[in-house]
């Protein structure tokens, strides 16, 4: 849940930012520029290796279609919103992210949901409502590619939390390499003069930043509680950006933004304590993903291929990343759709 709340401050403190850069040159060129950054903050961290390439290649469809949804599509509806709307209202639209994401992760990947998450999600679906239908025809068409990039990193988010295989910096490079740069080329294509070296370097930072590091840590923190779950502790994002651009950019906050701000912080709280608890099985499966040494990995390392985290475990630092294997396995726990339990539910066990 940590790491999806920090993606959120770090996401949110930068649409205000993106906003004032599209003022300045095109939304395509702004987009592109962002994942470019992103994918500049991740390379260390990611090298040449063949383990690399070997993770890319494993992330097959899964991770052509988050690079092309969340990566090409999304930041450039993004842009194209913020060029026609106030940094705020943009801000807190992307609340309707949680919904897209949600309905996505329940009804493409089956994961559970719950009252309380549904609940919340219909309050946040409440306050994008409010939002859309507020303001001038051209306010009201930025706020429909907004809703659109929100659309598009439902898709994402839904399916790079299914992406055990492709460590989180990975997916944020292929998005920043492929994207970032189809994005820019399409800029240039259509006119776009490169801007100054000023620009681009705040461009490039802003996507470091709001995009590489809070990319890198959502994928991370929504593994461990399912993309639904992930998405509405990062609807914190919008509440960032909102106060960023009213209190650092001097927007003016209206009472409908207030009032939205208030209906969508109420159902992104609803999430807290969200899990629920029943008997489940686990089947054998062999995968590679981090992970700290709890109830479901309690195997031994019979050889020094591992990733070693932040921490110190017993042997080996903890949490760490290699190919492990689980047994079967039934108990009952209090649990969230994880990597491990993301299981069908014949009745529906309680928040």
């Amino acid at each position: 849940m940590v790491r999806c709340a920090l993606a959120a401050v770090l996401f949110g403190s930068t649409v205000p930012v993106a906003s004032r850069l599209v003022d300045r040159t095109s939304p395509q060129m702004v987009a592109g520029l962002l994942y470019i950054g992103a994918a500049l903050a991740v390379a260390p961290l990611v090298g040449t290796s063949a383990r690399a390439l070997g993770n890319l290649r494993r992330g097959g469809w899964q991770l052509a279609l988050a690079v092309l949804a969340g990566g090409l599509a999304g930041p450039l509806l993004l842009t194209s919103g913020l060029a026609r709307t106030s940094a705020a209202t943009g801000s807190l639209l992307l609340n309707l992210e949680v919904v897209a994401t949600a309905v996505i992760a329940a009804v493409a990947f089956h994961e559970y949901l719950g009252r309380r998450v549904v609940t919340g999600i219909a309050l946040v679906t409440a306050a994008g409502a409010l939002l859309t239908w507020s303001g001038t025809p051209q306010l009201r068409l930025g706020a429909l590619l907004v809703i659109g990039a929100c659309l598009c990193w439902g898709v994402d988010n839904a399916v790079t939390a299914q992406l055990a295989s492709v460590p989180p910096e990975h997916i944020t490079l292929a998005k920043g390499v492929i994207a970032g740069t189809t994005n820019a080329v399409l800029a240039v294509a259509l006119g776009t003069p490169l801007p100054g070296p000023g620009l681009i370097a705040v461009a490039l930072l802003t996507g470091a930043i709001g995009y590489g590091a809070s990319i890198t840590l959502w994928v991370a923190g929504a593994r461990d509680l399912g993309a639904a779950r992930g998405q509405l502790v990062f609807s914190l994002a919008p509440f960032v950006g909102a106060a960023v651009a009213w209190t650092a950019f001097g927007d003016h906050a209206s009472g409908t933004q207030l009032l939205a701000l208030g209906i969508a912080l109420a159902g992104a709280l609803l999430v807290v304590g969200s899990g629920h608890e029943h008997p489940h099985s686990h089947a054998a499966i062999d995968h590679t993903h981090e992970h700290v040494h709890d109830a479901h990995h309690q195997h031994a390392h019979a050889h020094a291929d591992v990733d070693v985290g932040v921490g110190v475990g017993v042997g080996v630092g903890e949490p760490h990343t290699h190919r492990h294997r689980h047994e079967p396995l039934v108990h009952a726990h209090p649990h969230v759709p994880d990597l491990h339990h993301r299981h069908a539910h014949d009745h529906a066990p309680h928040d």
